[in-house]
């Protein structure tokens, strides 16, 4: 089994299988984040990883996430704002804020 060295930000250097490695990525983004538990400490650790080394990854068969990016709007505040534009003062209240 292939192993991976990275480091822990409490005990230095460790090496991993890519069993105890998760790769997080984003949809429509060639970066993300690889996670893994520090074998020495415990420790959740998340680290940046570039588009070089979320291929490296993929290749050597991490098992991966893919999320949604957060949007900036919520579904709950186009709605809310949608209603308000159905009311017929609504620029008043506009220009009032």
């Amino acid at each position: 089994m292939t192993t991976i060295k990275t480091t822990c930000s409490r005990c230095g250097d460790v090496e991993l299988t890519t069993d105890r490695i998760t790769l997080r990525l984003i949809a429509d983004q060639p970066d993300g984040s690889y996670c893994f538990a520090c074998p020495f400490c415990g420790r959740d650790q998340e680290i940046a990883a570039g588009p070089r080394v979320v291929r490296i990854l993929q290749a050597v068969g991490v098992e991966y996430e893919i999320r949604v990016a957060p949007s900036a709007i919520s579904e709950a505040e186009i709605t809310t704002f949608g209603r308000a534009l159905d009311q017929e003062d609504w620029i008043e209240g506009l220009a009032a804020s």
